[in-house]
């Protein structure tokens, strides 16, 4: 078999394989497929198999229905994953079904169906693996399998593969999956007997085997040489794919998708923010630049999981490259009003009396000629795969026009194979032999009861979900538990710091929190304004733009001798105060451009007000912060909240506390202290001393500002601005006067 494959490779291990059960090898060839995007796109597909179970209840043997649950991906799935179905129930249900406009119905039955107490949701391909009389069974979306399955001349197209390489596959046209799909296979197979496959009209394709490693094997097989097939049609073609080159890819590309992605994100994240990512891989450049990309992008997906991710058409914006931010401006927001009209048009098109209310009109793809792709999603990794399925989408229409150059297939012919009882021929449009989803089967899943149920399923939003948050400072101490706690709260997050070795370990301890694609660290310098410039640039590039700005960055000037010197006052004042001036204004231009609602908490002191012999730079330049955060908060109005926390002396885990000054600050108050006691046992007896002179007598620590940060940060605070929260246990001295 190793001699077939061109592409794929045999990662099937028998020493792995030989010791699971059933259930487990499964799981282990469910992995195996999923692990490979050119197999199938991440959540795509389903894989299923056929087990002989005991029956909990009466210890008979039963024939149990194994099929990944609903919303699961096969390539990260376990055990515990799978729904359980009897398949003598499932099957029994035929006598319920009262045809395909009451399909939907047959979902309510699932559960009853349900082999002992598991509590997986059943996928709604469960019917399409149930009626297969087949034991093991892949239905997977590779991209070369739906360029046959999109392709006007996909049905002829897919004999010709079947006589090039020895197979068998069937056509079915295109229908909705749920039990019309799963009677309609059951029935495909019986007509063909030996047939090795089928092919879903615009959907995907279905594989099977006797064993888990037969099925494997039959899958990659057909997989790969389905690659070989469509490959060689698109290597003939060459540089005439997608017509030809319309533009070229502009010079410095990656740095313009930087100047445009915070305008891009912040106009289509109007009705719900949203986390963006960029893609400029090469297929996706040589699409966007071509003479076709406009009309097939408007023509939209093919594949229902394409289409789920992508919306039913991405948004293209047709720009030169010259007049900067400015022109592109007006060509995106003249773009975007088309596409919302659109979007209004297709939903009053296709909505009936329960359809789902309408939801957000904005496109989760943007197409910008000699640019790339922007996509987005809720969060960073929905964002990134976002992208990839409409990668997916741009192989298949690379490989469906391909298919139809060779053989003068270019237009739309009389009847389309695609075409059945779900949909016919003038439903569907065609360009250069690319058939895609008509819209009014588009609506069905996008606004299908089920989906709709799938998405209410879903755990609520947390409170800072959506947004990007830039923690200066945030290597340490309040900036560190500021990471922390966004983490939590549901925040992407971005750890700036000039060590960048910590600011790294802080995002991967991050990371473990909110997700591996949460968090990111950057180096910064905020006494230099092109390491801030570049650190801004960093922090788009990850998630597209800037919610929520935290600066904990500052120094407390100390001497042996007790004396400052004019260079430590012109540095305490450069770092305390002037550097927020320098972040800010770099910030702003970004925060403008985006026009959504922001916020940004400034760090200062309880010292601000409360003079002390021996701290007056530090104490000064925090006065000078307080004000700062006054005037920035008018400036920046009404889009942009600032405010600020002035907290007492926090010495836990602050780099403005190393051992020496903990020690000198003990003497100053006449502390007893042990030499040889540990720079955490100092601290501590420092902060309880500090502690005692509160009224609460509680230790100011780095987690109390990171909440009163976030308060201040998040949508609780909404109508603040210009506001210092002190954070100092009761400190009377620092009381309002």
């Amino acid at each position: 078999m190793t001699e077939k494959l061109r592409f794929l490779g045999d990662r099937w291990d028998e020493n792995v394989a030989s010791k699971l059960d059933a259930a487990e090898l499964l799981r282990y060839r469910s992995n195996l497929l999923g692990s490979d995007l050119r197999i199938t796109n991440f959540g795509g597909g389903n894989t299923s198999s056929k087990l002989a179970e005991v029956d909990p209840i009466d210890r008979s043997k039963k024939n149990v229905l194994w099929i990944k649950g609903s919303g699961g991906d096969i390539g990260s799935i376990q055990r515990k994953g799978f729904a359980t179905l009897y398949l003598d129930k499932l099957h029994s249900l035929t006598g319920q079904y009262r045809g395909v406009q009451f399909e939907d119905e047959m979902v309510d039955f699932y559960p009853i169906c349900t082999f002992g107490t598991n509590g997986v949701a059943a996928s709604i391909d469960t019917p399409l693996h149930g009626f297969l009389p087949f034991e093991h069974v892949d239905h997977l979306h590779p991209d070369w399998g739906i360029a046959l399955a999109a392709a006007a001349n996909g049905a002829e197209k897919m004999e010709e593969f079947n006589r090039t390489y020895g197979h068998k596959l069937v056509w079915l046209p295109w229908q909705r999956p749920g039990f019309e799909l799963g009677m309609m296979l059951r029935d495909a197979v019986a007509r063909n007997p030996g047939c090795d496959g089928v092919v879903l009209g615009g959907h995907g394709l279905f594989t099977w085997g006797a064993t888990q490693r037969e099925c494997y094997v039959n899958t990659i097989t057909i997989i790969d040489q389905l690659g070989q097939f469509v490959v060689g049609h698109v290597e003939k073609l060459g540089e005439r794919i997608f017509g030809g080159a319309r533009a070229k890819t502009l010079a410095n590309h990656r740095e313009i998708a930087l100047d445009l992605f915070p305008l891009i994100r912040g106009r289509v994240s109007g009705k719900q923010r949203l986390i963006g990512n960029f893609n400029d891989l090469p297929e996706v450049l040589r699409f966007v630049n071509s003479a076709d990309a406009e009309t097939l992008a408007r023509l939209g997906t093919s594949c229902p999981d394409h289409f789920i991710r992508t919306k039913i058409r991405p948004l293209f914006v047709r720009w030169d490259g010259e007049g900067g931010v400015a022109s592109f401006q007006a060509a995106l927001d003249s773009a975007l009003e088309q596409y919302r009209r659109d979007y209004q048009k297709y939903y009053s098109a296709f909505a009936v009396a329960d359809s789902p209310k309408i939801r957000d009109a904005n496109p989760t793809v943007v197409l910008v000629l000699g640019v790339g792709m922007f996509s987005f999603g809720k969060n960073k990794t929905e964002a990134r795969i976002t992208g990839e399925f409409y990668t997916n989408a741009v192989h298949v229409m690379e490989g469906a026009t391909a298919l139809g150059t060779s053989s003068g297939g270019v237009g739309k012919p009389s009847v389309l194979p695609q075409a059945g009882p779900a949909a016919k021929t003038e439903a569907f449009e065609v360009h250069s032999n690319y058939v895609a989803l008509p819209p009014s089967e588009a609506f069905r899943i996008e606004y299908w009861a089920l989906e709709e149920a799938k998405i209410r399923r879903q755990p609520p939003e947390k409170e800072l979900s959506r947004q990007i948050c830039l923690v200066v400072g945030g290597a340490n101490g309040i900036g560190r538990e500021t990471v922390l706690l966004a983490l939590q709260r549901g925040a992407h997050v971005i750890v700036a710091d000039r060590d960048l070795e910590s600011a790294k370990a802080v995002a991967e301890e991050a990371r473990k929190v909110g997700g591996k694609e949460s968090a990111v660290a950057v180096a910064i310098d905020i006494r230099d304004r092109d390491s801030i410039r570049k650190a801004l640039r960093e922090a788009i590039a990850a998630f597209g733009g800037l919610d929520i700005i935290v600066n904990t960055a500052a120094i407390f000037p100390s001497s042996a001798d007790g004396k400052i010197t004019d260079d430590q006052w012109g540095v305490t004042f450069d770092i305390n105060v002037t550097a927020n001036h320098r972040l800010m204004q770099e910030a702003a231009a970004v925060l403008k451009l985006q026009d959504l609602n922001a916020s940004v908490v400034l760090v200062s002191s309880a010292n601000a007000i409360v003079p002390k012999h021996g701290s007056e730079a530090y104490d000064v330049s925090k006065a000078a912060v307080n004000h700062l955060v006054r005037e920035f908060a008018i400036s920046l109005a009404p889009k942009i909240r600032v405010n600020g926390i002035s907290p007492a002396t926090v010495v836990k885990g602050s780099t403005m506390f190393p051992r020496d000054r903990v020690i000198a600050s003990l003497k100053k108050y006449n502390i007893a202290f042990n030499e040889s006691a540990t720079d955490d046992e100092l601290r501590s007896a420092l902060a309880e001393f500090y502690a005692r002179r509160t009224l609460t007598h509680q230790p100011i620590e780095p987690a109390d500002c990171a909440a009163a940060i976030l308060f201040l940060a998040g949508p609780q605070a909404r109508c603040t601005s210009g506001h210092l929260i002190p954070v100092d246990g009761g400190l009377t001295e620092a009381f309002l006067r």
